[in-house]
């Protein structure tokens, strides 16, 4: 599916190395069970590459070499500094967050990640949508566990869900979203937006992730879609990554021993009545790509659609796939 995926990609104008990457990203939130961003979003990303949105030939460049805000070296310079911050500006869409914090985990380091962009949330006591669904991601290795990994927006449902629930029918959860005018509603033929988590906790971690991100690499979007600017609605996200290298706090060996055990003492504890077990974040999903990894990843018919009709562009299908 990665191959394919590349493939695909690379008939949108993206070069073979952005293809990868890009598609590595999709088929490790599928593998996942992140279908909302796995494989699925192939055939938006050709759309948003044949109208322009997106940029298949993307100019590159660090504009900072300072320790600790590298771009390409931050799990390297971490190791150097203990820390080391990579902010990045103006992408499309930065796909599952969880990804590159998984990275850094694998290199035995700490990943923290957040993403701001286009407001589509609810703010307290603000009327319409007014911040975005930024979400936040931390991975943390482990030696005897998955790592664990904690990938969540700050809205309590992701338009996703909305827009499956308006497909289905299905009533929405009391207090997960919204009217355009910001109305709280279970009709998801009247939502528009979801509500943010824990109300002005989630739209305060909203705030705060735009500062951390958009306006501290200088590329605003609250201020300026909120604004006359008429280009402040054009459609961009920005995002910061932090690698922390354990090392530098007492060791990565007794760091990775206490990730261990305490997740081991979080999995001893006694599950409440009808609980089918006690998780950790990102347990499950460790589980589902195992099991994916092995028996394949599915492809929902619409999407398998989409997908081979791309492929009329000259891709070859994988002989097995179906």
């Amino acid at each position: 599916m990665c191959a394919l995926s590349a493939a695909l990609l690379e008939t949108g104008g993206l070069s073979p190395e952005h293809a990868r990457t890009t598609a590595d990203v999709f088929v490790w939130a599928a593998q996942r069970g992140v279908d909302s961003h796995g494989t699925a979003r192939v055939p938006a990303y050709l759309d948003l590459l044949a109208k322009g949105v997106a940029n298949a030939k993307p100019e590159i460049t660090i504009e900072s070499t300072t320790p600790a805000a590298a771009a390409e070296e931050a799990v390297n310079r971490a190791r150097t500094t203990g820390i080391a911050a990579v902010g990045v500006r103006r992408t499309v869409h930065t796909g599952a967050i969880g990804y590159y914090v998984s990275k850094i985990a694998e290199q035995g380091l700490v990943g923290i990640g957040f993403v701001a962009g286009m407001p589509n949330m609810g703010y307290t006591g603000v009327k319409g949508a007014a911040v975005a669904t930024s979400p936040l991601a931390i991975a943390v290795p482990a030696t005897d566990h998955a790592p664990l990994l904690l990938d969540m927006a700050t809205a309590t449902i992701a338009l996703g869900k909305i827009r499956q629930a308006k497909a289905s029918g299905t009533p929405l959860p009391e207090g997960a979203a919204a009217t355009e005018d910001g109305t709280p509603t279970t009709d998801p033929a009247l939502a528009t937006m979801p509500l943010p988590l824990g109300g002005a906790k989630g739209s305060g971690m909203s705030l705060a992730f735009e500062l951390l991100t958009s306006v501290l690499v200088g590329a605003p979007i609250f201020s300026d879609f909120h604004s006359d600017n008429p280009q402040g609605r054009k459609h961009r996200q920005n995002a910061l990554l932090i690698a922390l290298d354990p090392a530098a706090f007492g060791g990565t060996e007794p760091f990775i021993q206490s990730v261990d055990a305490t997740l081991s003492t979080l999995k001893t504890l006694p599950p409440a009545d009808g609980s089918h077990g006690v998780f950790y974040p990102g347990e499950r999903s460790a589980a589902t790509a195992a099991d994916r990894t092995a028996g394949g990843i599915p492809v929902v018919p619409k999407v398998w659609k989409q997908l081979t009709e791309a492929a009329d562009r000259g891709v070859a299908l994988p002989a097995t796939a179906g």
